[in-house]
């Protein structure tokens, strides 16, 4: 008799709404913090406004985004919905702190108010970052929340103590704030698959946002993640698809594409410069090419995208719907440039 296969796992509950004609994009918040450059009050409103218009429902946000800048304006656009049709989410790990000669450019954002950040994983930090960000979205309650970063890149030889701080005192003080009503889901926001792993080994999570580790470019979360989230249940959002930049236009050596907030490594840059190969056969945007591939893992719920203007959202959209021949995924393939495991549209 054939071997018998394993049960396919539930997906998880979702915590994250789909854009009203259920293709499954939300709206990353970055951008709308300053991030690189300077978006005015009146550009953020009107993207805001796009997005919705054009069906999106999901919402991620954080105070690292320009220092509170970011929830001030999801919240000011998104405070005249009915709350009931909409996804929120928001981070926690850092706060706020009042500094009147506080540098007006800060972690890559520009023309930010005037605030410092200060790390704090404690159990009192993770209630008043909740507050903090609830005041300045002027929210009751958040979908999901996010613990933010808490990888060797960002802590270098304090990660462990972060990843124990993490484990002792900032989920179980989340889980307190989910039992009040303040928050729905909580789990982690990273750009590290392996960080994720050991929290899993020592407590369970809701949700997961991991920024660029599952990719068109760079699949490093897939073999050890991936399956993991879906035996588990935990909703996955996917974020960095576009690898902050170099898979969001035609790639060119010339322009020096970011990967990774960087400078494109030649081995990066000389990988995404065979995939665009592959993507000009097949007459593709490489950026149609990449978020559709996000979008085809069954424990991805939804792909975070960041957007400065209507016209970058509304391309984004059409990249979703843009046709694409069952031939280039097998090229791909064949070629090596993407895991055989792969699941593809």
């Amino acid at each position: 008799m054939p071997t018998a296969l394993p049960p396919t796992p539930p997906p998880p509950a979702p915590l994250f709404k789909p854009c009203t004609d259920a293709i499954r994009l939300g709206l990353g918040g970055a951008p709308l913090g300053n991030l690189f450059e300077a978006v005015t009050q009146e550009q953020a409103c009107a993207l805001l406004e796009a997005a919705w218009a054009d069906g999106c429902r999901s919402f991620d946000t954080a105070p690292h985004y320009g220092h509170g800048l970011s929830e001030r304006r999801m919240g000011q656009s998104l405070g005249q919905r009915a709350r009931t049709e909409l996804s929120l989410s928001s981070k926690v790990g850092r706060l706020l702190l009042p500094q009147a000669d506080a540098a007006r450019a800060q972690h890559g954002y520009v023309e930010i108010p005037p605030f410092v950040q200060r790390w704090d994983l404690s159990a009192a930090g993770m209630r008043r970052s909740v507050e903090d960000s609830l005041q300045r979205l002027g929210m009751a309650r958040l979908d999901a929340v996010f613990v933010h970063d808490i990888d060797a890149q960002t802590h270098g030889a304090d990660a462990p103590s972060v990843l124990r701080q993490v484990l002792e005192h900032s989920l179980p003080a989340l889980r307190q704030l989910q039992a009040e009503g303040l928050v729905g889901g909580i789990g982690l926001g990273v750009n590290d698959h392996e960080v994720v792993r050991r929290v899993l080994a020592h407590a369970d999570l809701d949700c997961l946002l991991l920024a660029g580790r599952y990719s068109l470019l760079d699949q490093s979360a897939l073999p050890g993640l991936l399956p993991e989230l879906q035996r588990r249940g935990v909703a996955l959002a996917l974020g960095g698809v576009f690898n902050s930049g170099i898979l969001a236009q035609r790639v060119d050596a010339r322009q020096r594409p970011t990967f990774n907030y960087a400078a494109a490594e030649p081995q990066w840059l000389d990988k995404a410069l065979r995939i665009q190969a592959v993507c000009d056969r097949h007459q593709v945007p490489i950026a149609a090419a990449a978020l559709q591939f996000a979008l085809a893992h069954p424990a991805a719920q939804i792909v975070l995208l960041g957007a400065r203007k209507p016209s970058e959202w509304q391309q984004a959209r059409a990249n979703a719907r843009w046709p694409i021949d069952p031939a280039l995924w097998h090229e791909l393939k064949q070629a090596g440039l993407l895991a055989q495991e792969a699941p593809t549209p």
